[in-house]
């Protein structure tokens, strides 16, 4: 399979949106995350995400097919509750970017696209001038019962590409996993990468 990866911004990001949409439902919807995807919810989120005027949307592309895709923009941007807990510790959100999902259907995945996704971001990131990088992953306890046999997590490759998880910095989310009747709050751990 040949994967094009393509950084995409401003008015073009538009284009993308249900594409952005289906792949976060569809990867999600797996462990860690186990979501239980809401085509409703799923437009109001992704039209934040388009509204935010740094934005940048990388897209993998099989032809003109998109099979992955990765979001970044400026932490000033985000909801409040992402933003607090560098606040409460004094890190300035002026210089940091935010890594938000980065998605991609399991048969196109060790194929480098994870990297060029991050290589991607990165590249948003200084030019935007950030001094620095974060996301957030999902805490799941090592015995989760929907964890599965022979699961990897991907602390390795982030600590490969020069992330480190900040004891502490941690935030909420909420969403609706499968066979869960409501929203229930998750805990995200936030991991972070200066810049040179």
């Amino acid at each position: 399979m040949s994967v094009t990866v393509r950084r995409i911004s401003g008015s073009e990001i538009a284009c993308h949106l249900a594409d952005l949409a289906r792949l976060r439902i569809a990867v999600f919807a797996a462990f860690p995350y186990l979501y239980d995807g809401d085509p409703a919810y799923e437009a109001d989120y992704v039209k934040e995400f388009a509204a935010e005027p740094g934005s940048v949307l990388v897209a993998a592309f099989d032809g003109s097919r998109v099979v992955g895709a990765a979001t970044a923009s400026p932490m000033t941007g985000q909801k409040p509750e992402f933003q607090a807990p560098f606040e409460e510790r004094g890190i300035a959100t002026e210089g940091l970017f935010y890594f938000g999902e980065s998605v991609l259907l399991p048969e196109y995945r060790g194929q480098g696209v994870g990297h060029a996704f991050f290589d991607q971001r990165e590249a948003a990131a200084h030019a935007a001038g950030a001094d620095a990088a974060c996301f957030a992953a999902v805490i799941r306890p090592a015995d989760h019962p929907a964890r599965p046999a022979g699961y990897s997590p991907l602390d390795r490759f982030w600590h490969r590409r020069g992330y480190e998880p900040v004891s502490g910095l941690v935030t909420q989310l909420a969403w609706k996993e499968h066979g869960e009747a409501v929203e229930t709050s998750k805990s995200m751990q936030y991991w972070l990468r200066r810049f040179p």
